[in-house]
């Protein structure tokens, strides 16, 4: 049987198709706008995703037999808020992760209802990126759209109720909007209440392996594909991608070097942390997660390369930062385009370079990206080492992990072994393997990562580099704090 795996990302969505063993049979990608309105802001129109997906799926299947197809599961970009209106129709454009519009209602929700009570509540507390802020947003500032949701759902639950007529999601998305009850996998009265919305606007819970339902027919019809195909619930992006790396079970960990960046450590046991730095999240396997989120991760080198040099020779300009000047130059970068979310939860937080002189090359500027990105990631990863984790080897993927170079940088800032997986699908490959469960393939999650993930190669500390960069990391974690008034001044004169 074959099985089709949804990566909604921000900027595409990937479709692959993969058989009961693993082996990838075909893959297909399809963009779509994404659009700022004002500065700060990001949103999309849920109608591209539905659009890039009913017309990949059928361009996936050219050349195989359609009837093979026993599973959909999507892994999706977490917090964006999707609302309908009574008839189904979409009311607004999707405010996404990274919109940094909800300042305001942050602050209300962590300073007025207390990051005690939201900790309560939800495990967590309020992040610019999460979804209740959105809801207060829009409440305040669009009342009259606000009256008219029916429906609320998160992106890839948009795809779902799309190919299912079935208003879902699963809890590990769930988890990231601010609504859940993470500790006892239900909403939050409480929030619910807050954000001025009812239980029944909200999306069904489920795991992120249990079927939702199956194709709706005229959908079935349009993919060329059974009516009995099953819909797993699927995952938010970084759950599904855990399970593609096989990042499950006790004390597992994945780094994701996607448009965001993300460390991602699972635990057969709920825990929080006590200054909510990481998130506290379910997870797809049916346990829980701890998460950092750094906003600006692979987009930080896209950025530097694209806009700021306007080269896309990123191999060509990597491959001029010297192996011997690695760990020794004194040119940091603070990754904070879009404002920062894990460990320092900062909006006003900005991109800054420091140390430049008149020797300062174009490849130090570049290393220095790759270094502060790298940084950053530790700054979550310290969080866990507060806590007891004790992390000593880490898979990772992403766009950012096909550099050897910011591999090796990653691994050695972090000073852990780092594991690449064999196949570097992400999120499609977790969402076909979720829905591998639902259809019974395998009995669990964790069965079907024994089974199908495998790891191509590691990447191994160096003794002398690692301690190199641990007096530049030392350093680095005393920029920001030196600059944060400084930030929210220039924030506050617009």
């Amino acid at each position: 049987m074959l099985y089709i795996g949804v990566d909604l990302g921000t900027s595409a969505v990937k479709l692959l198709l993969m058989d009961g063993d693993g082996t990838i049979k075909n893959t297909v990608s399809r963009d779509y706008p994404l659009e700022f309105p004002q500065p700060g802001w990001s949103q999309q129109n849920p109608e591209d995703w539905k659009n890039a997906v009913l017309e990949g799926i059928p361009q996936l299947l050219e050349g195989f037999d359609a009837g093979q197809v026993a599973g959909i599961g999507a892994g999706g970009q977490m917090h964006g808020l999707v609302v309908l209106d009574s008839s189904g129709s979409v009311i607004r454009p999707a405010i996404l992760w990274n919109d940094g519009r909800t300042a305001k209602e942050v602050a209300y929700l962590n300073e007025t209802v207390g990051r005690e009570k939201l900790s309560q509540y939800t495990a967590n507390i309020a992040f610019a990126g999460f979804t209740a802020p959105k809801l207060l947003w829009m409440r305040e500032n669009e009342p009259e759209l606000f009256g008219k949701i029916a429906k609320i759902m998160l992106p890839k639950d948009y795809i779902n109720y799309i190919l299912t007529g079935v208003h879902c999601t699963d809890f590990s998305d769930a988890s990231g909007m601010l609504l859940l009850d993470v500790k006892h996998r239900c909403w939050s009265k409480e929030m619910l209440e807050l954000c001025g919305v009812t239980e029944e606007q909200m999306p069904q819970l489920f795991e992120s392996y249990e079927p939702v339902g199956t194709l709706k027919p005229d959908i079935a019809r349009q993919l060329g594909l059974s009516e009995s195909v099953k819909v797993c619930a699927g995952a938010g992006d970084n759950a599904a991608a855990a399970v593609g790396t096989g990042t499950v079970g006790d004390g597992a960990c994945n780094i994701s070097l996607g448009t965001s960046g993300t460390i991602f450590i699972s635990s057969k046991n709920f825990g929080v942390d006590p200054n909510n730095a990481l998130h506290a999240f379910a997870h797809a396997d049916g346990n829980y997660h701890l998460m950092g989120c750094m906003l600006s991760a692979a987009s930080c080198n896209s950025w530097w390369q694209d806009k700021v040099i306007g080269t896309k020779d990123y191999k060509g300009e990597e491959a001029k930062i010297l192996p011997e000047k690695l760990g020794r130059t004194h040119v940091y970068f603070l990754p904070y385009l879009m404002g920062e979310r894990s460990p320092i939860n900062d909006t006003n937080a900005r991109g800054t370079f420091i140390g430049l002189t008149m020797d300062t090359s174009r490849a130090d500027m570049l290393q220095a990206v790759l270094e502060g990105v790298a940084f950053a990631i530790r700054d979550s990863l310290e969080v866990a080492r507060s806590l007891g984790i004790d992390i000593k080897r880490s898979n990772i993927c992403g766009g950012g992990a096909k550099s050897a170079l910011w591999k090796t940088i990653m691994a050695n800032v972090l000073n852990i072994q780092l594991d690449i997986p064999a196949s570097e699908q992400g999120p499609g490959m977790g969402g076909a393997m979720l829905a591998m469960v639902a259809c019974g393939l395998y009995p669990t999650v964790e069965a079907a990562c024994e089974k199908l993930v495998r790891t191509s190669e590691t990447v191994m500390p160096d003794p002398e580099l690692s301690a190199l960069y641990e007096t530049r990391y030392q350093q680095f974690r005393q920029l920001y704090p030196a600059l944060k008034d400084l930030f929210a001044a220039m924030c506050a004169e617009g």
